[in-house]
């Protein structure tokens, strides 16, 4: 996520409207995640070419939902979770930017993620996804319609981090951070992992497997994982950290609970 496990830390959230879908994602980006405390930081190099099992896969569309090679996440219908109801918004920079780049200032988040910095740090690593092909996508998760956590959901598989595990076709990626304090520590990194997860394997009919790769020293994270139902399949070493590989199997039907109106 990249990073995978913990949510980020950032100041409160200021609010900006819950908005439906947008861009279209794309290659390089860092490996983060976290899932209740700080997450982790991870390697993140220019994407290669699409491999052979992603010919015939069309890129995003106009919309920016991530296309095909994500099942167009900006369509995904919300999941309950015993905080409220939960949705992924892929990112508008136009309406999110300043949100985000307040986020990634946080002295928490920065340690990992290491996109502290002008708006223009954190505009060059969201650009990097919305103007490629759609295997990585950035969001917004929304809490009853409040932006509190940023995501990037990638496919694992078109990734560098291929190259440091047995990847198989459609293996997806999940890189997470929780944007203010009062977010976190009580449990919510891991209930918004079980959601998301939850929404990868019902709306990714495809993916077997959804995986993560925290710093082995963010025990919070790897630990919020677990927690989420993810199980530590190795350690890796990464260009930037040794990172712990969760994974998360798809073991029978996957459906998110049913979003209360």
């Amino acid at each position: 996520m990249p990073p995978a496990a913990t949510p980020p830390h950032g100041p409160a959230a200021p609010t900006a409207g819950a908005r439906p879908g947008v861009p279209a994602p794309a290659p390089a980006r860092r490996d983060h995640g976290q899932a209740g405390r700080p997450g982790s930081a991870g390697a993140g190099a220019a994407r290669d070419p699409a491999p052979p099992d992603a010919a015939g896969e069309a890129p995003a569309g106009p919309g920016g939902d991530g296309g095909t090679l994500l099942d167009r996440v900006g369509r995904w219908a919300p999941a309950a979770t015993p905080f409220g109801i939960f949705r992924l918004a892929p990112l508008t920079p136009a309406d999110d930017l300043t949100l985000l780049t307040t986020w990634m200032n946080d002295p928490a988040v920065a340690a990992f993620w290491e996109l502290a910095g002008p708006a223009g740090t954190t505009a060059r690593h969201v650009h990097a996804q919305l103007s490629g092909d759609g295997r990585s996508v950035p969001c917004l998760g929304l809490l009853d319609g409040r932006p509190m956590s940023y995501w990037e959901l990638y496919r694992a598989d078109l990734d560098p981090l291929a190259r440091h595990y047995p990847a198989r076709p459609h293996d997806t990626g999940v890189h997470l951070l929780l944007g203010g304090a009062a977010d976190r520590g009580r449990g919510l990194g891991t209930a918004l992992l079980r959601a998301v997860t939850c929404l990868i394997l019902t709306h990714r009919p495809r993916c077997a497997r959804v995986v993560a790769e925290p710093d082995v020293r963010n025990v919070p994270s790897v630990a919020a994982f677990r927690r989420a139902g993810f199980h530590l399949d190795a350690e890796i070493d990464l260009p930037d950290k040794r990172a712990a590989l969760m994974v998360r199997r798809r073991t029978a039907p996957t459906e998110p609970a049913p979003a209360r109106r």
